[in-house]
């Protein structure tokens, strides 16, 4: 059922989130999020029906009255997801493309931080709007998250280190960012994107950086002479793939290792993720390393 090209024919995200999150809990034996508590809040008179387990009866034994405490639920995590939204996230313009990747991605991951009674909030575009819904607990909010990231599309180009420096800023607590995105602009303005990165770890927010590629992307499968436009200018090349491929692999090995070596050395978790590869795969070996990351447990 988490088969991508499978997934990429369901058109209700929130059924794709519930099968990803199904294949994906059966391979972990714990949470890998925090789970919520409840602070005390204040006593009040015990009223019939009443739950007896939240008397104080220390207290009673002190006044003679019978008082039950009150509680709030409270999160200690938020977490932020970024959607790259450019144009270049519509590739493969046919089938499973890496926005849509992107989405089901991410639903799974709110769906199971909401499962956690954790909040989850999104931060994206809806063509030239801003998209943003703040990280907040419940289930009618996770069915907004899901709704949010059902409509977004690719298209023009983002303003990456804009978008990620807001999406930190409006996380009003310890939290944990997630960023899905190809990266191609980021690698062209790697010191803005690292210093919103940067700037969101000094704020003491864990930051994951999910790199989405189409297997075309990766091994250009292409023989014949062929136009390529770039989908974010228009701009066109002319190539023969066949001769083009040696240099073009080794320039996209290049580009991946910059990211990945960027990430590492700000001490971002990494994780390069392939649009043929099952979701539920791909988040379970995220969720793994990350479970036994020793922040994850703070």
């Amino acid at each position: 059922m988490s088969d991508p090209g499978l997934l990429a024919r369901i058109a209700d995200l929130e059924l794709v989130a519930r099968i990803v999150v199904e294949g994906l809990v059966s391979g972990l034996h714990r949470s890998p999020f925090h789970g919520y508590s409840a602070e005390f809040i204040q006593y009040r008179h015990y009223r019939p029906g009443d739950d007896l387990k939240y008397v104080d009866w220390k207290l009673v034994a002190r006044t003679d009255r019978v008082y039950t405490k009150q509680f709030r639920e409270t999160t200690n995590m938020a977490a932020g997801i970024v959607i790259d939204t450019s144009a270049s996230m519509g590739f493969p313009t046919t089938g499973l493309s890496k926005i849509r990747y992107a989405a089901i991605a991410a639903a799974a991951l709110a769906h199971l931080v909401s499962m956690q009674g954790d909040a989850v909030g999104v931060m994206a575009a809806r063509g030239d709007t801003a998209l943003y819904l703040a990280p907040r607990t419940g289930r009618h909010h996770l069915r907004s998250v899901l709704a949010a990231l059902s409509s977004i599309e690719a298209h023009g180009s983002w303003r990456a280190a804009d978008t990620i420096r807001r999406a930190a800023e409006l996380l009003k607590r310890r939290g944990l960012l997630l960023v899905f995105s190809d990266f191609y602009d980021a690698d062209s303005d790697a010191p803005g994107v690292n210093n919103s990165l940067r700037r969101a770890a000094a704020m003491g927010h864990e930051v994951v950086l999910f790199q989405v590629m189409s297997r075309d992307e990766l091994d250009l499968p292409y023989r014949q002479d062929l136009e390529f436009t770039d989908l974010e200018t228009g701009q066109r090349l002319a190539v023969n793939a066949g001769l083009a491929r040696r240099d073009y692999k080794d320039a996209l090995a290049a580009f991946l290792e910059r990211s990945r070596l960027r990430a590492a050395a700000e001490g971002f978790q990494y994780v390069l993720v392939v649009t043929d590869t099952p979701p539920d795969r791909a988040l379970r070996n995220f969720l793994l390393a990350r479970s036994r990351s020793p922040r994850s447990q703070g």
